[in-house]
């Protein structure tokens, strides 16, 4: 499935890297859901994903939310980043739920978590971002 507003030759570079993989926007709950595949080039030698890139996953799954929420339109830009690492993730698939808490015109909340195909929290995180216009190819300078 792909992304509102989004095509496979407007993915954001970061996506083969993280083997992201949009599945699904809850309209309802401003939940969207996501699949990663990490790669062990991800992990460290104790075998899980080194932190500052379980980082980049949480941000993914939450900023997805933030795009689906306004139908491709804006993207956030994080202004602060928190989380919490629960338990190693390893190498594979692993699960990601992102959600919009609340959406204003200059503040943006959002909140992620990591799980294990069994339902597991590995990782959670919030985020306070603030809206901006979702850049548009000739921007970014990627194909459109």
């Amino acid at each position: 499935m792909t992304m509102p507003g989004d095509d496979t030759d407007q993915q954001s570079p970061h996506t083969d890297l993280l083997g992201s993989e949009f599945v699904s926007f809850d309209s309802a709950t401003s939940e969207a859901t996501m699949r990663f595949v990490v790669k062990k080039a991800m992990t460290t030698w104790r075998g899980g994903v080194q932190g500052g890139l379980v980082a980049g996953y949480l941000d993914d799954v939450m900023g997805y939310a933030y795009v689906a929420a306004t139908n491709g339109a804006q993207a956030p830009l994080n202004l602060e980043l928190s989380m919490s690492l629960l338990k190693l993730i390893p190498e594979g698939p692993i699960i990601g739920k992102g959600r919009v808490v609340k959406s204003g015109k200059r503040v943006i909340f959002l909140e992620g978590e990591l799980l294990a195909e069994d339902g597991t929290v590995l990782a959670r995180a919030t985020s306070t971002a603030i809206p901006t216009a979702r850049p548009t190819a000739s921007e970014t300078g990627m194909p459109g």
